[in-house]
């Protein structure tokens, strides 16, 4: 029974009973408390736990999941066991306080026995001790004979592990055979029997002690089959790997490897890694998670690292994860669409993954391997680990595991420490940077629980009346503030905009009833809804009480609404150009500036900059309207307004809609039509991280000043060139020309000079016996005509290339400084002679180093007094270097 045939079969049995067919939600949770989607109940657990109202009273679901960081990880086991994997996928059931287990229990043992086929002697059951309910549905009403229902305590309870719903659980076990263990049942060996079926029913409401305090007034069911493990039982397989939707991505590595899966063990752990990595980091980038060094993009990250790892192992020297991504785009494409939709995308970030991470394997491996052999067993330290994990980013599971390959640990704690300390300088980099203390929060909450939040005005106002409620100097109350003080004024109502979004803070005037006078310099949220002008009085004098009219610099307002709505358009434009892979990842918007942040895997092309530049001003030249209202969360998402994951929002949300293709939430101040925004320029585009890009923009009249300035130069450039703006790039490549031919007639010219110069060094010569074939030549000396060191470089290989078989040591001085080239003929080279050896120790003395090339070495120093004692030296490593090559 295909694997695809199981998953429709599930699915379609329960539509039978009534059930909503729902969808796969994301790997990335909405639960914030998640770090990936790891089971099936996780797109329902607002209405298991009573947080949401469920719109139906029972669903069935095949769930993308992933275990492979936070609470519940395999990585490590992947590979090494049979049935752990990092992607799976969770078959489920469930109910809303509608059916429980007289309707689960029955259902569950019809779809395994009738609708797949499985032999009802070869399946027992285990359930929680105190459930004799459930014990006795299985005995009375499917017919399980009391000696195949084994009773667990722990193993068969389910809980979130905080307080909230639990209850038990019951389990179904299909009997392998006497081949896999001892008979007796799941309590005797769970080798030979394996669970592939959870039924879990929440009854019971727990504390954070653990008590169980009485019933749930609403009993749910959540029902989770991993589908794999299904295929592999139902189809009499080993294990999961040998399923039809796993296998296909082992034969892939054993073609790239040239191994045979089952014929060595330590090839086979290879083998099944890339097999189940190649499907979770395939399905991770399809859902949006980039390789990084945070979270779910650092889960990403080693998981494709460790599948790198073992391809290298397996000796595969070609890129595989773009083909396994290939593979299961190409296998899972019918079940999940948008596999197909962007696996060329999916093979790009996956293959640049790889490719960076061999490059710098390379070195990671050379210091793991050399300190392994230096240590020969033992206990790598933790200061390697973290080195290795924190210059070549390996993901200390790897360190572990080509540890234990060579039956050795790490020092898992002083990894831990060293690790420590890298997050305490980060805390208190954050801490330096924070700049509120507790008291000033204090007083912030004081003000909020007095007052309530501050009504913002400033989506239909720019200018409004209100009362001062407080006046804070330094993080304290006060009772007034006169001329020349700097204090956080809070009034009931504003219309100025509190930075936030990535939009910065409005700037205006606060004058009271009086006459008093305040510069607002920023706006920014004291805490969440109450806003906090920060400001200088002018004059006069202002206290708690005072009337005032708050007045924002509309100037001002008007170059941030257009920048901001700029970059809703911009946004928009990269997702067109580039891919729904672009997601916004930060932003600044400005009066005369703007900044954006988003997701993408390699740096844009001059001609995607300027398709994306097109568009962005195609859709400001449609001068449509641009609609910023309120609705709901549930509305927005029906609409198909851009959301994006770790953003938290209420049942209330503000959405931008930019004409006739931008749709976002967004909270910040905007244009009312696209024709207002201007010119829109694209000043420049930069990586600021792995995977994330940044572009910076103008929009309006800085735009058109930033064109204006450009013509200027342009026109400039033309002048002193002596033609037209238009030809300048033509007249400039012809000058770049001219340029390059007199730079060669110049060198041809030095040489020929040089020639001069090492005919008259030639003087210098001496013999060098290096053995009984015959005799080379070796000049060392001192030069003065060289006019820097690479001319210095360059008369040294001359000379060397004149001696045949020869060394040339040449020394000089420049602005108080010495340099020394040594350059070894290849004939010598072969025989032992190394340019490096020669100057290393002459370059000690002159207070520098060189490097390690054999051929032509570099040295130098600051002390250039010391050059013909350093010259001295070199002649002497020399001839210690010949004796041994002669002896």
């Amino acid at each position: 029974m295909k694997t695809s045939q199981i998953r429709r079969s599930f699915v379609d049995f329960f539509a039978r009973r009534d059930h909503e067919v729902v969808p796969s939600s994301s790997l990335i949770p909405v639960d914030q408390t998640l770090l990936l989607t790891n089971a099936g109940m996780v797109q329902f657990k607002p209405y298991m736990v009573g947080d949401e109202k469920a719109p139906w009273p029972r669903a069935v679901s095949v769930q993308k999941c992933a275990r492979a960081g936070g609470k519940h990880n395999d990585l490590e086991q992947v590979g090494r066991t049979t049935r752990h994997l990092t992607f799976f996928e969770m078959l489920g059931n469930f109910s809303f306080g509608d059916y429980f287990k007289a309707e689960a229990i029955p259902w569950a043992w019809e779809l395994v026995t009738e609708a797949w086929g499985v032999d009802p002697d070869l399946l027992w059951i285990t359930v929680h001790d105190s459930d004799d309910e459930a014990a006795e549905i299985w005995h009375d009403a499917v017919g399980v004979a009391h000696e195949r229902i084994q009773r667990f305590d722990a193993d068969n309870w389910w809980s979130m592990g905080v307080a909230g719903p639990c209850g038990p659980c019951s389990e179904i076990f299909f009997d392998k055979g006497p081949d896999f263990g001892a008979e007796g049942g799941p309590a005797v060996d769970e080798d030979r029997y394996v669970e592939i079926w959870n039924l879990v029913f929440m009854q019971s409401l727990m504390d954070d002690e653990g008590r169980i305090l009485g019933d749930l007034p609403q009993k749910n069911i959540d029902t989770g089959a991993g589908l794999e493990r299904v295929s592999a039982t139902l189809n009499r397989l080993d294990s999961v790997f040998d399923t039809d939707t796993i296998r296909p991505l082992i034969r892939v590595a054993e073609d790239a490897s040239g191994c045979t899966y089952g014929t060595d063990v330590r090839a086979d752990v290879s083998l099944r890694i890339l097999g189940d990595h190649g499907r979770s980091s395939t399905f991770l980038v399809t859902d949006g998670v980039f390789p990084s060094n945070e979270e779910r993009g650092f889960v990403l990250r080693k998981i494709i690292r460790r599948a790198v790892r073992h391809a290298w192992l397996l000796g595969i020297e070609d890129p595989i994860m773009p083909r396994l991504a290939e593979l299961v785009a190409e296998e899972l494409g019918e079940a999940y669409p948008e596999l197909e939709r962007n696996v060329d995308t999916t093979r790009e970030i996956l293959g640049n993954e790889e490719e960076r991470f061999r490059s710098t394997m390379r070195s990671g491996m050379a210091l793991l391997e050399s300190e392994m052999d230096r240590l020969e067993g033992g206990v790598l330290s933790g200061e390697v680990a973290f080195r290795l994990h924190d210059t070549f980013g390996f993901p200390i599971e790897v360190t572990r595991e080509v540890a234990a390959e060579r039956g050795m640990e790490v020092d898992q704690d002083g990894f831990e420490a060293e690790m420590e300390v890298q997050r305490r300088r980060a805390k208190e980099a954050a801490r330096e940077g924070a700049g509120q203390d507790e008291g000033a929060t204090v007083t912030y909450r004081a003000i909020s629980e007095e007052h309530g939040h501050t009504t913002f005005l400033g989506y239909e106002a720019t200018e409004a009346d209100s009362v001062v409620v407080a006046v804070v100097s330094a993080g304290m109350r006060v009772d007034s503030a006169s001329s020349g003080d700097e204090v956080e004024v809070f009034t009931r109502e504003s219309p100025f905009y509190a930075e936030a979004g990535g939009q910065v803070g409005d700037t205006g005037t606060i004058v009271t009833g009086s006459g008093a006078e305040l510069a607002v310099d920023d706006t920014k949220y004291a805490l969440p809804g109450l806003i906090s002008h920060r400001c200088r009085v002018v004059e006069g004098s202002v206290a708690s009480g005072d009337s005032v009219r708050l007045a924002v610099d509309v100037q001002r307002r008007a170059g941030i609404r257009r920048h901001h709505t700029a970059t809703h358009l911009l946004h928009w434009a990269l997702r067109e150009v580039l891919g729904e892979h672009v997601r916004q990842h930060g932003s600044l918007v400005e009066p005369g500036r703007l900044r954006f942040d988003f997701s993408h895997f390699a740096a844009v092309t001059p001609e995607e900059l300027a398709a994306v530049e097109r568009l962005a001003n195609r859709e400001m030249l449609s001068n449509e309207t641009v609609r910023n209202y309120e609705t709901s969360k549930a509305e927005a998402d029906a609409a198909g307004v851009i959301a994006f994951f770790g953003d938290k929002y209420g049942d209330r949300v503000r959405v931008l809609e930019a004409g006739a293709h931008s749709k976002e939430l967004c909270g910040g101040t905007h244009v009312s039509s696209l024709g207002e925004i201007g010119p829109i320029v694209i000043t420049s585009e930069s990586s600021i991280g792995s995977n994330l890009r940044r572009i910076e923009a103008l929009a309006g009249a800085p735009a058109l000043e930033y064109l204006q300035e450009r013509r200027r130069l342009l026109s400039a450039a033309a002048g002193r060139l002596h033609t037209a703006p238009e030809e300048v790039p033509d007249q400039v490549e012809r000058r770049l020309g001219e340029l390059q031919e007199a730079r060669k007639q110049i060198d041809a010219l030095a040489s020929r000079l040089a020639a001069g110069e090492v005919a008259d060094l030639l003087d210098d010569a001496f013999e060098i016996d290096v053995d009984s074939d015959g005799t080379a030549r070796a000049v060392v000396v001192r030069v003065d005509s060289a006019g820097n060191p690479k001319e210095l470089q360059r008369l040294a290989t001359e000379l060397r290339g004149t001696l045949g078989s020869g060394v040339a040591v040449l020394g000089a001085e420049f602005a108080g400084k010495a340099s020394l080239v040594a350059a070894v003929s290849k004939d010598l080279q072969a025989k032992g002679l190394s340019a490096a050896e020669i100057v290393r120790d002459a370059a000690a003395a002159l207070g520098g180093g060189t490097g390690n090339n054999p051929d032509v070495a570099m040295a130098g120093g600051p002390k250039g007094t010391e050059i013909d004692a350093a010259l001295r030296i070199a002649r002497d490593t020399l001839a210690s270097g010949v004796s041994r090559v002669a002896g």
